[in-house]
């Protein structure tokens, strides 16, 4: 199904941002590109909007198969928002099939004032990393948004510290999550250590193992780590071995 849809609170940047072919018309900064897709930085009335547009869903049979990256990409971030899971506003989206094939597609956000990804935070060693306080409120944040998701079923599938937003207040965001899904049984099982593993891929080198456990001690709601939460530390600790 085509279509495109622009926020009613946001009717004022119709011109712009009202139309599939405005949105493909638009100039700005470019942040992102690759064969399929690009993002922009635009500015209106004093406020950043950033534009994610892609064109075609590669070869073949993956034209007229699955759901397209950008159908995905903002339906996850306004699921997050349902779910009370701080993230980027979703202000305009919407996609265009020729036929039966997809043909491009786009999504306009609103930025995050004041954040900072915390990749970035580590990549400079930042002292707030040292601060044990300002730790444990990001840890906790982070441990209850990341236990609704995997309650609903859902793993993120890319849940890396670039994809964690933080504000000077300090509030923590999620972002970017075209590969997020629902799933079950071993699968689900998998998804969540995947994203645990995700996650303490960088923890390992920032936080001491003290922070690390209370992480999942959080995420679980609990004191005490039963058998077979040992045995999914074990999982996540191991998970990457040899690809890194």
């Amino acid at each position: 199904m085509s279509g495109w849809t622009l926020e009613p609170a946001y009717s004022d940047l119709a011109e712009d941002f009202g139309s599939l072919d405005a949105v493909f018309a638009l100039e700005g900064e470019r942040l992102t590109r690759d064969p399929l897709s690009e993002v922009i930085r635009v500015q209106r009335n004093g406020v950043n909007y950033y534009v994610k547009r892609y064109v075609g869903a590669g070869k073949g049979l993956r034209r007229y198969l699955g759901k397209p990256r950008v159908k995905a990409e903002w339906q996850n971030l306004k699921r997050f928002a349902k779910w009370g899971i701080p993230t980027a506003e979703v202000v305009a989206w919407g996609l265009e099939r020729r036929g039966a094939a997809y043909d491009r597609g786009a999504m306009i956000t609103r930025e995050l004032p004041n954040t900072e990804d915390l990749s970035a935070l580590a990549g400079r060693h930042d002292p707030k990393l040292a601060d044990r306080a300002w730790v444990d409120n990001i840890s906790r944040q982070l441990a209850g948004y990341t236990r609704t998701m995997h309650d609903h079923r859902f793993t993120h599938n890319d849940l890396k510290w670039r994809n964690l937003l933080i504000d000077d207040e300090p509030r923590l965001f999620l972002i970017d999550c075209p590969n997020g899904d629902f799933w079950r049984g071993f699968w689900l099982k998998y998804r969540i250590t995947k994203d645990l593993a995700c996650l303490d891929k960088v923890a390992k080198y920032h936080l001491s193992a003290t922070q690390r456990l209370r992480f999942y001690l959080q995420y679980r709601q609990c004191t005490r780590l039963n058998a077979a939460d040992k045995k999914r530390i074990r999982h996540v600790v191991r998970f990457f071995e040899g690809r890194e």
